[in-house]
């Protein structure tokens, strides 16, 4: 865990691993503001969740036309801010901001943080559980305070954060209404996972969960946020780079492990995703 930088008014960490696919975790923290304090106009390449402990302040965020709104956020509400989206906060200049935030992304966030209501035209957070918003807040604030505990020790209490958080907006129903989607995409990611160096397609997905390709396909993008191609790409040549990072196996072998017979396919591929050939990666990367 890189150190966790603190004075009376901030606490902030940044988390090392991105080896978490479903939910992972990327900094988090606690502050003070002082009045008048402004952050931005910025984007984000992840999402970012404030919850405000105390105070007032103002978010202007573009909403999904790409216009500006203004939203006034007091204690016990909070705002999320998504990847992308243009953004500016800006504490009271008499009753400033304290607030805690997680910054985290993952496969499971877009379709989850959806079914809950948030969005970029409703970024503001709700609660309509008391319970469950203050076990939220607990668990942003252990962040805060264990910002040098193991990762998986933190991805425990990311997941305790998401859960209560979603929990605390959102109807049981809803969460029910989505089981069964979940459980064709685990089916889909395990099927990926066993076999993605083997000649597998679309077809071979939607067929293991049952379904036709057309209603796989976007099941599967609203869920993961790619194309099942694209997904199983990125599978693909993110375990091509760990072969060529921990083993001495030929270019040509690192693509046949990974699915691909031709050599040249796998090369071709492989610059488009990276930006340069497989030899060229493994020389600037190999341990």
């Amino acid at each position: 865990m890189n150190e966790t930088k603190i004075n009376k008014d901030l606490k902030f960490s940044i988390f090392p691993s991105e080896n978490f696919v479903d939910l992972s975790l990327y900094q988090f923290g606690w502050e003070k503001t002082n009045p008048s304090h402004s952050y931005g106009p910025v984007a984000r390449n992840h999402y970012l969740f404030h919850y405000i402990l105390s105070g007032t302040g103002t978010l202007f965020a573009n909403n999904s036309s790409g216009i500006t709104e203004t939203y006034h956020i007091k204690s016990g509400q909070g705002f999320m801010v998504f990847p992308g989206q243009i953004n500016t906060y800006v504490s009271d200049q008499h009753l400033p901001w304290e607030y805690v935030w997680v910054e985290f992304d993952g496969l499971k966030v877009k379709e989850s943080l959806s079914i809950a209501g948030l969005s970029l035209d409703m970024p503001v957070y709700h609660a309509k559980s008391k319970d469950l918003r203050e076990c939220m807040m607990q668990e942003m604030l252990y962040l805060a305070e264990h910002g040098s505990e193991a990762p998986f020790h933190l991805i425990g209490h990311l997941y305790l954060f998401f859960d209560a958080m979603l929990r605390s907006i959102t109807p049981e129903q809803a969460h029910q209404g989505k089981r069964l989607q979940d459980f064709y995409i685990r089916e889909a990611l395990a099927f990926i996972e066993q076999n993605f160096q083997n000649d597998i397609s679309v077809e071979d997905l939607a067929k293991v969960c049952g379904l036709n390709r057309s209603y796989f396909g976007k099941i599967f993008k609203g869920i993961t946020g790619k194309t099942p191609q694209q997904f199983l790409l990125a599978y693909r040549m993110i375990k091509a780079t760990e072969l060529l990072k921990l083993t001495k196996l030929s270019v040509g072998d690192v693509g046949n492990a990974v699915g691909y017979a031709n050599q040249l396919h796998f090369s071709r591929a492989f610059k488009n995703v990276y930006g340069r050939s497989p030899r060229e990666w493994r020389n600037e990367n190999q341990v």
